[in-house]
C-alpha cells in the first residue's frame, strides 16, 4: 500500500514498513543459504524505533562508539561487536560491559587494552582490522582503504606476526559495492594476510554490501562466501549499513517560497540539504525526487533550496510537470540509511519528524523535534 504523505507532518522522514520487511526477508536469505552472520550496523541505519522488526530478521549489531554500543544493549537486546577507530581509556571498560566482540584499530591499542579484555569474568573475542590496500571505491571521503588510511593495519606491520590472544580479522573497503568488488578485496586479503586467515576464528568483511540493490548478483556473493568457509573454517560475519534500510522511505518537504534570480528559480524547501541530507553534499549525489527528473527544455525547471543560510545548501535544477507553487510537496525518496544518522541542528534549523508507514497503511509519528532538541546539544 502506498505511503498517504498527507497523512505526516512535513518535513519528516517516513519509513516504509514493508519496504524495510521486504530488504531483512532476503538479507535473511542470504545469511542462511552462506551460512554465514549478517548483522545491523548502526552507523548507516540507527531508529532504534524499529529495531523490533530488525530482530525478527537478524540477530545481532555492529557499534563504533560507547553510545552505539550502549544502544545495542538496550534496544537491539543483544551484545555488540564492537570497532572503534580509538578507544578511550575512560570509556573502554564500560564499552566491553556492552561487547561480545572487541575490534582494535591498531596494534598499539590492542596491546594498550588487551588486559581489561582478558580479566574480565566473560569472554570478550578480540579482534584487529585490517587494510588489504584495494577498494572499488572512488569517493576519497569513502575510501577507507587506500595505502596511508588511518583505519587498519597494513601488512607491513605484521610480516609474519600475530598475537595469539586475536582471534578475528577485520576489513571494510567497500561502500555500495556488489560481490564482484568484494571478490577482488579477498584476493588482496588472502596475498596480504594469507598467513593469518588459518589462525582466526572470524572474519569480518564489514560493510559496504549493498544486498538489496536491484541487480546485485546474490548468487554470487553466495558462492564466494562459501567458497572462502571451505578454505578457511572461520565464522564469516557482514555488516552492512545501507543495504538494511535502502530504498525504505523518504523525506516529506514543502515548498516555502520561489526565489529567482537571474532567470534561475529556487524553490525554498522546509528542510536543509547540509543539516538533513548532509551525504548529497559531501559525496556528492543528486537526489531522487518524485514526480521530477533533470532539467528539460519547456518544463517547469527549479533548483531545490535548503533553509540554513549555507550559500551552498542547494540541489542543481529539477524539471517538474507543472509550475510549483508554495505548498506543493515535494518528495525526495531513499532517505533513511546514512541520513538520519548524519543530520545535525545546524544553523537551529527545524529538524525533520520521524515516521513509518506500517505495513496495515496506517501513519505513525515516532519523534517530533523542538527547540529544546536544538538547546540541550549547546551549552
Amino acid at each position: 500500500m502506498a505511503i498517504d504523505y498527507s497523512q505526516f507532518p512535513s518535513p519528516c522522514y517516513i519509513l516504509d514498513e514493508t519496504r524495510l520487511r521486504e530488504n531483512l526477508a532476503l538479507i535473511r536469505r542470504v545469511k542462511d543459504e552462506a551460512g554465514i552472520d549478517i548483522i545491523l550496523a548502526f552507523k548507516g541505519f540507527a531508529m532504534w524505533k524499529v529495531f523490533p522488526i530488525v530482530r525478527e530478521y537478524l540477530s545481532g549489531a555492529t557499534a563504533s562508539s560507547l553510545h552505539e554500543a550502549r544502544l545495542c544493549r538496550e534496544e537491539m537486546g543483544t551484545l555488540s561487536h564492537t570497532y572503534c577507530p580509538v578507544y578511550l581509556e575512560e570509556e573502554f571498560e564500560e564499552i566491553l560491559g556492552y561487547s561480545s566482540h572487541i575490534t582494535f584499530n591498531s596494534l598499539s591499542q590492542f596491546e594498550r587494552y588487551k588486559g581489561k579484555v582478558l580479566s574480565l569474568d566473560r569472554r570478550v573475542s578480540m579482534g584487529l582490522r585490517v587494510n588489504p590496500e584495494h577498494s572499488d571505491v572512488k569517493t576519497d571521503l569513502y575510501n577507507p582503504a587506500s595505502p596511508v588510511s588511518r583505519l587498519g593495519v597494513t601488512s607491513e606491520h605484521l610480516q609474519g606476526y600475530w598475537p595469539e590472544e586475536l582471534e578475528g580479522i577485520h576489513f571494510h573497503t567497500l561502500c555500495e559495492s556488489d560481490a564482484y568488488a568484494l571478490e577482488e578485496v579477498l584476493t588482496h586479503l588472502e596475498k596480504k594476510f594469507g598467513h593469518v586467515l588459518h589462525r582466526v576464528k572470524w572474519v569480518n568483511m564489514g560493510g559496504g554490501h549493498l544486498l538489496t540493490r536491484e541487480g546485485y548478483p546474490l548468487e554470487h556473493l553466495v558462492r564466494i562466501l562459501r567458497r572462502f568457509k571451505e578454505k578457511y573454517p572461520v565464522e564469516i560475519i557482514l555488516e552492512p549499513g545501507s543495504a538494511i534500510a535502502w530504498q525504505t522511505g523518504d523525506l516529506l518537504t514543502t515548498v516555502q517560497d520561489i526565489v529567482e534570480n537571474n532567470g534561475v528559480k529556487t524553490a525554498m524547501l522546509d528542510v536543509s540539504f547540509t543539516a538533513h541530507m548532509p551525504d548529497t553534499l559531501e559525496m556528492p549525489y543528486r537526489p531522487k525526487v518524485t514526480g521530477a527528473g533533470d532539467p528539460q527544455l519547456g518544463k517547469p525547471s527549479y533548483r531545490l533550496g535548503g533553509t540554513s543560510c549555507l550559500a551552498g545548501d542547494f540541489h542543481a535544477a529539477y524539471s517538474f510537470d507543472r509550475p510549483l507553487e508554495v505548498g506543493d510537496k515535494v518528495i525526495l525518496e531513499d532517505m533513511i540509511h546514512y541520513t538520519m544518522v548524519k543530520t545535525t541542528t545546524f544553523n537551529g534549523v527545524k529538524h525533520p519528524a520521524i515516521g513509518m508507514w506500517t505495513s496495515e497503511g496506517k501513519p505513525v509519528i515516532f519523534r517530533r523535534f523542538g527547540y529544546e532538541d536544538f538547546k540541550n546539544r549547546l551549552s
